[in-house]
């Protein structure tokens, strides 16, 4: 005698899951064991006259810190290095990632590229994309009839 089972969607989506890791862990896997990239976290917000991005990089110095407007993009990028490399095997957990990073934002063609400025502070880079007038809102009055 046969049986019915009852189809569950998320049982599917659960082995296609299980099958990406599994890709994941063989493609991106050293002797030592599967890479440990890492990228800062980061904000974009709009408001009427600029692009903000903001990137939290603590423990980096500005001099590690790359930044450039390439191609319709802003590309962030640079190495945290270990503080103390000969003393990693006495540590007894390593939560912090690193090594190099790169983030890529897309960047409007309205920018004002001649005006992004960037400043970096308390751990905290701030990148400020100035728009172009013509890509500022205008007030259009509307004449009555």
């Amino acid at each position: 005698m046969s049986m019915l089972i009852r189809w569950d969607p998320f049982r599917e989506l659960t082995t296609l899951r299980g099958r990406m890791n599994w890709l994941f862990d063989e493609v991106f896997s050293t002797e030592e064991g599967p890479v440990q990239g890492w990228w800062p976290s980061a904000d974009v917000r709009e408001d009427e006259s600029e692009f903000v991005v903001t990137a939290e990089l603590p423990g980096l110095k500005s001099e590690d810190l790359h930044l450039h407007l390439q191609n319709g993009h802003l590309v962030l990028s640079g190495e945290r290095k270990f503080a103390h490399e000969d003393q990693r095997d006495h540590y007894h957990r390593i939560e912090r990632s690193y090594g190099r990073f790169s983030r890529t934002f897309a960047v409007p063609s309205t920018v004002n590229r001649d005006e992004v400025r960037a400043e970096y502070r308390d751990g905290v880079l701030t990148v400020h994309l100035p728009k172009s007038e013509a890509a500022k809102p205008k007030e259009i009055a509307v004449a009555t009839a």
